[in-house]
Protein backbone atom coordinates (compact mmCIF):
# COMPACT_ATOMS: atom_id res chain seq x y z
CA UNK A 1 0.00 0.00 0.00
CA UNK A 2 1.58 3.47 -1.30
CA UNK A 3 0.28 6.61 0.93
CA UNK A 4 1.41 10.01 -0.42
CA UNK A 5 0.48 12.65 1.80
CA UNK A 6 0.68 16.28 1.55
CA UNK A 7 0.02 18.16 4.85
CA UNK A 8 -0.42 22.25 4.66
CA UNK A 9 -1.27 24.88 6.82
CA UNK A 10 0.13 28.38 8.58
CA UNK A 11 3.66 27.96 9.93
CA UNK A 12 2.65 27.18 13.57
CA UNK A 13 -0.24 25.29 13.13
CA UNK A 14 1.76 21.71 12.97
CA UNK A 15 1.92 20.51 9.63
CA UNK A 16 5.59 19.61 10.20
CA UNK A 17 5.01 18.12 13.94
CA UNK A 18 2.28 15.67 11.77
CA UNK A 19 4.56 14.85 8.90
CA UNK A 20 7.54 13.65 11.50
CA UNK A 21 5.36 11.73 13.60
CA UNK A 22 4.06 9.91 10.96
CA UNK A 23 7.11 8.89 9.44
CA UNK A 24 8.13 7.83 12.41
CA UNK A 25 5.20 6.03 12.73
CA UNK A 26 5.47 4.20 9.87
CA UNK A 27 9.15 3.22 10.44
CA UNK A 28 7.53 1.70 13.52
CA UNK A 29 5.45 -0.13 11.72
CA UNK A 30 8.52 -1.33 9.38
CA UNK A 31 7.27 0.47 6.51
CA UNK A 32 9.34 2.34 4.10
CA UNK A 33 9.23 6.05 4.90
CA UNK A 34 9.79 9.78 2.61
CA UNK A 35 9.39 13.00 4.16
CA UNK A 36 10.04 16.53 2.57
CA UNK A 37 9.28 19.58 4.68
CA UNK A 38 8.58 23.05 2.98
CA UNK A 39 8.04 26.69 4.15
CA UNK A 40 8.18 29.94 3.76
CA UNK A 41 10.70 32.52 5.00
CA UNK A 42 8.74 33.72 8.20
CA UNK A 43 8.37 30.18 9.71
CA UNK A 44 5.32 31.03 12.34
CA UNK A 45 2.96 32.95 10.43
CA UNK A 46 3.90 31.90 6.85
CA UNK A 47 3.43 28.83 5.06
CA UNK A 48 4.34 25.28 5.89
CA UNK A 49 3.92 22.26 4.12
CA UNK A 50 5.33 18.82 3.99
CA UNK A 51 4.93 15.76 1.70
CA UNK A 52 5.24 12.09 3.10
CA UNK A 53 5.18 8.81 1.64
CA UNK A 54 4.23 5.64 3.36
CA UNK A 55 4.92 2.19 1.91
CA UNK A 56 5.17 -0.95 2.02
CA UNK A 57 8.40 -1.09 -0.55
CA UNK A 58 10.79 1.02 -1.58
CA UNK A 59 9.82 4.57 -2.57
CA UNK A 60 11.04 5.47 -6.48
CA UNK A 61 10.84 9.20 -5.18
CA UNK A 62 10.37 11.40 -2.14
CA UNK A 63 8.61 14.08 -4.48
CA UNK A 64 4.46 14.01 -4.00
CA UNK A 65 3.45 16.20 -6.94
CA UNK A 66 -0.19 14.43 -7.00
CA UNK A 67 -1.14 13.41 -3.19
CA UNK A 68 -3.93 10.88 -2.75
CA UNK A 69 -4.12 12.22 0.85
CA UNK A 70 -4.33 15.93 1.41
CA UNK A 71 -4.71 17.61 4.94
CA UNK A 72 -5.14 21.61 4.32
CA UNK A 73 -5.32 23.99 7.68
CA UNK A 74 -6.11 27.13 6.21
CA UNK A 75 -7.33 29.05 3.05
CA UNK A 76 -3.99 29.31 1.34
CA UNK A 77 -3.70 26.00 1.14
CA UNK A 78 -6.94 24.52 0.32
CA UNK A 79 -6.96 27.29 -2.91
CA UNK A 80 -3.59 25.75 -4.00
CA UNK A 81 -3.10 22.46 -2.84
CA UNK A 82 -6.95 21.33 -4.14
CA UNK A 83 -6.57 20.97 -8.00
CA UNK A 84 -3.66 18.74 -6.87
CA UNK A 85 -4.83 15.88 -5.62
CA UNK A 86 -5.01 12.54 -7.70
CA UNK A 87 -9.15 12.27 -8.62
CA UNK A 88 -10.55 10.02 -6.04
CA UNK A 89 -8.53 11.45 -3.23
CA UNK A 90 -8.76 12.16 0.00
CA UNK A 91 -8.90 15.65 1.51
CA UNK A 92 -9.00 16.83 5.06
CA UNK A 93 -9.85 20.21 5.72
CA UNK A 94 -9.78 22.54 8.95
CA UNK A 95 -13.49 23.25 9.25
CA UNK A 96 -12.42 25.57 12.16
CA UNK A 97 -10.67 28.34 9.61
CA UNK A 98 -11.63 27.18 5.96
CA UNK A 99 -15.13 28.24 5.00
CA UNK A 100 -15.15 28.13 1.44
CA UNK A 101 -17.04 25.51 -0.13
CA UNK A 102 -14.57 22.47 -1.71
CA UNK A 103 -14.90 22.79 -5.57
CA UNK A 104 -13.88 19.18 -6.87
CA UNK A 105 -16.58 16.56 -6.64
CA UNK A 106 -14.10 13.65 -7.59
CA UNK A 107 -12.59 13.97 -4.05
CA UNK A 108 -13.79 12.07 -0.82
CA UNK A 109 -13.87 15.58 1.81
CA UNK A 110 -13.93 15.54 5.58
CA UNK A 111 -14.43 18.92 7.28
CA UNK A 112 -12.72 18.55 10.33
CA UNK A 113 -13.72 20.84 13.18
CA UNK A 114 -10.13 20.73 14.82
CA UNK A 115 -10.46 23.71 17.59
CA UNK A 116 -13.67 22.47 18.70
CA UNK A 117 -12.35 18.95 18.59
CA UNK A 118 -9.11 20.13 20.41
CA UNK A 119 -11.48 21.85 23.05
CA UNK A 120 -14.03 19.48 23.82
CA UNK A 121 -10.24 17.54 24.59
CA UNK A 122 -9.38 20.00 27.22
CA UNK A 123 -6.53 21.14 24.73
CA UNK A 124 -7.53 24.13 22.94
CA UNK A 125 -3.89 24.62 21.22
CA UNK A 126 -3.54 21.03 19.95
CA UNK A 127 -5.89 21.47 16.85
CA UNK A 128 -3.14 19.76 14.61
CA UNK A 129 -3.51 16.69 16.95
CA UNK A 130 -7.67 16.71 16.72
CA UNK A 131 -6.49 16.45 12.55
CA UNK A 132 -3.71 13.64 13.13
CA UNK A 133 -6.35 11.47 14.87
CA UNK A 134 -8.70 12.24 11.79
CA UNK A 135 -6.07 11.51 9.30
CA UNK A 136 -5.24 8.25 11.09
CA UNK A 137 -9.03 7.53 10.93
CA UNK A 138 -10.01 8.26 7.22
CA UNK A 139 -6.74 6.74 6.07
CA UNK A 140 -5.68 3.92 8.55
CA UNK A 141 -2.09 5.06 6.98
CA UNK A 142 -0.91 4.12 10.43
CA UNK A 143 -2.06 2.25 13.78
CA UNK A 144 -3.12 4.45 16.56
CA UNK A 145 -0.65 2.15 18.88
CA UNK A 146 2.55 3.80 17.19
CA UNK A 147 1.13 7.38 17.25
CA UNK A 148 1.66 8.19 21.08
CA UNK A 149 5.84 6.86 20.32
CA UNK A 150 6.11 8.56 17.57
CA UNK A 151 5.32 12.00 18.79
CA UNK A 152 7.29 11.30 22.08
CA UNK A 153 10.40 10.87 19.08
CA UNK A 154 9.21 14.06 17.53
CA UNK A 155 9.20 16.01 20.26
CA UNK A 156 12.56 14.79 21.45
CA UNK A 157 11.13 13.49 24.93
CA UNK A 158 9.86 17.22 25.86
CA UNK A 159 5.59 17.34 26.81
CA UNK A 160 6.26 14.19 27.71
CA UNK A 161 3.71 14.97 30.85
CA UNK A 162 1.53 16.27 28.18
CA UNK A 163 0.99 13.01 25.97
CA UNK A 164 -2.12 11.51 27.80
CA UNK A 165 -3.69 14.86 26.58
CA UNK A 166 -2.67 14.83 23.30
CA UNK A 167 -3.96 11.81 22.92
CA UNK A 168 -6.46 12.70 24.26
CA UNK A 169 -7.14 14.94 21.24
CA UNK A 170 -5.83 12.29 18.77
CA UNK A 171 -8.13 10.14 19.61
CA UNK A 172 -11.19 13.23 19.70
CA UNK A 173 -10.23 13.90 15.94
CA UNK A 174 -10.16 9.56 15.08
CA UNK A 175 -13.57 9.22 16.63
CA UNK A 176 -14.98 12.03 14.81
CA UNK A 177 -14.05 10.47 11.46
CA UNK A 178 -15.32 6.97 12.81
CA UNK A 179 -18.88 8.78 13.56
CA UNK A 180 -19.12 10.39 10.09
CA UNK A 181 -18.10 6.76 8.45
CA UNK A 182 -21.09 5.45 10.27
CA UNK A 183 -23.73 7.90 9.56
CA UNK A 184 -22.47 8.17 5.72
CA UNK A 185 -22.40 3.99 5.41
CA UNK A 186 -26.03 3.95 7.55
CA UNK A 187 -27.17 6.69 5.01
CA UNK A 188 -26.04 4.25 1.92
CA UNK A 189 -27.82 1.25 3.42
CA UNK A 190 -31.10 3.28 4.02
CA UNK A 191 -31.04 3.98 -0.36
CA UNK A 192 -29.65 0.95 -0.91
Amino acid sequence: MLHEILLAGFGGQGMLTIGISLAYAGMAEGKKVAYVPSYGPEMRGGTANCAVTISDKEISSPVVAAPGIAVVMNRPSLDKFESKLKPGGILLVNASLIDRPICRKDLQVYLVPTLELATEAGMPRAANMAMLGALIGATGVVGLEVVEEALIKTFKGKYRDKMPANMAVVQKGLEYIQSLQKKAAKKAKATA
